[in-house]
């Protein structure tokens, strides 16, 4: 082999190594951000118990807007992540959670949810979020959990084989494209709702802001 025909091997290496490395380590990553969401969702209760003890107005307004920042970026942040379950090379090629596109689904729901509905205050959407966060991370941490960290175990391997997206690429590939779906419809509804949200506050201000005319008063001539 020539020189270059060595250093290009030794790079390809280096980058599909890499890219390995970085696809597991987000995998095993994911179902960290996965548990901070269901806690900083489901610890709302707890939050508002603080905040009555607050005899501090301040106090109580940073302390709710820090949670609420928090708890919304992590929901952002995991779903970014996950976004790498609707990449058709890694899902076929990676062992990857046969479900993770379809828990990424379930995320976008709840974040969909939260931003069409006042989830803080409206029981029933925050019941609605809870549903599509629950659901979502257990699609994603039982084959995470029981499938891909539990490969050398030998009474595992039947369900392994089932939820890893390489064992049945096609399968993979199929819910991969469901998910993909669904995820460009929330997209649309999402951006639709926003840019009628938009257009309502935009025309209320215009009118605000026109100062109203006045007919004029024509004064007969004597």
């Amino acid at each position: 082999m020539k020189p270059d025909d060595v250093s290009t091997a030794i790079t390809n290496a280096l980058v599909q190594g890499g890219a390995q490395w970085m696809i597991a380590t987000i995998v095993a990553f994911i179902p960290v951000l996965w548990t901070m969401t269901l806690i900083l969702h489901l610890g709302r209760p707890y939050v508002l118990r603080t905040l009555r003890r607050c005899g501090l107005r301040l106090g109580a307004d940073v302390w709710w807007m820090s949670y609420i920042l928090i708890r919304d970026a992590v929901l952002v942040i995991t779903f970014a992540l996950s976004w790498v379950f609707f990449l058709p090379n890694i899902v076929s090629g990676s062992a990857l959670p046969i479900t993770g596109p379809l828990s990424a689904l379930c995320l976008l729901l709840a974040l969909a949810v939260k931003l069409s509905r006042r989830v803080d205050d409206d029981i029933n959407a925050f019941r609605i979020a809870t549903a599509f966060l629950v659901a979502g991370a257990t699609l994603y941490y039982l084959p995470q959990v029981f499938a891909i960290e539990a490969a050398s175990q030998t009474y595992l391997a039947g369900f392994a084989d089932a939820f890893t997206s390489s064992s049945h690429p096609a399968v993979a590939l199929i819910i991969m494209w469901i998910s993909l779906a669904g995820v460009a419809a929330v997209a649309v509804w999402m951006f639709v709702r926003s840019w009628m949200a938009a257009t309502r506050a935009m025309t209320k201000r215009m009118e605000k802001a026109t100062p109203e005319t006045k007919t004029p008063v024509h004064v007969p001539a004597i």
